[in-house]
């Protein structure tokens, strides 16, 4: 930690657009009602950066992992890839997975959390856990495939978008950490605030 620290202010400046953008989110996408997206390599590609909820978690994701153990860094945007892919699988079989909506809330609010606080975990116990959040993720990627469109085109699209979106954030957490760790403290904090809101609205 250097000695020219972020004042209150600056992390005040940072946390207010993300708050707005959570309020819009609300209104704009409300997890209980069904929607459904194209079947192109846009619409996958473009769904994780619109969703307010999917892009946050991708980015808290990778933010916090640029404090875990090298192995987990090496394996995460395979893990990233495989549990999109697995969760998207699900739905398209038609297997559902109970409070879906609920769990991709509480995976915004849990990844915020652990940012805050710097929480560094096992490789074996991160990894599995960063599985969980994303096979949710995944699974609501697939239930909202259009019928009839190419499940193949939206599912690599949609996988590019969430490993590029963490592994961007892993990039700024280093760039970050070697300045001051408390930016991402700061942003873990908005994200965890942000996924309440989700939970609660």
């Amino acid at each position: 930690m250097t000695a020219s620290t972020p004042p209150a202010r600056s992390l005040a400046w940072l946390s207010a657009p993300l708050l707005l953008l959570v309020g819009s989110a609300a209104m704009a996408h409300p997890g209980a009602l069904p929607h459904t997206h194209g079947g192109s390599f846009l619409a996958g590609l473009m769904h994780p950066l619109t969703g307010l909820d999917h892009l946050l978690a991708m980015l808290a994701i990778g933010l916090w992992s640029c404090r875990q153990s090298p192995a987990l860094c090496r394996a995460m945007p395979l893990l990233i890839a495989l549990g999109m892919i697995a969760g998207a699988g699900l739905a398209w079989a038609g297997v559902p997975l109970l409070g879906v909506e609920f769990g991709i809330a509480s995976s915004v609010l849990l990844a915020g959390v652990m940012l805050a606080c710097l929480v560094k975990l096992p490789t074996t116990v991160g990894g599995t856990l960063v599985f969980a959040f994303i096979l949710l993720h995944g699974h609501a990627h697939g239930s909202e495939l259009a019928p009839g469109a190419s499940a193949l085109l939206y599912a690599v699209g949609f996988v590019i978008a969430s490993v590029a979106i963490t592994l961007v954030g892993r990039l700024v957490g280093n760039w970050l950490m070697q300045r001051d760790s408390r930016w991402l403290r700061g942003i873990g904090a908005v994200i965890a605030a942000a996924g309440g809101a989700l939970l609660l609205g």
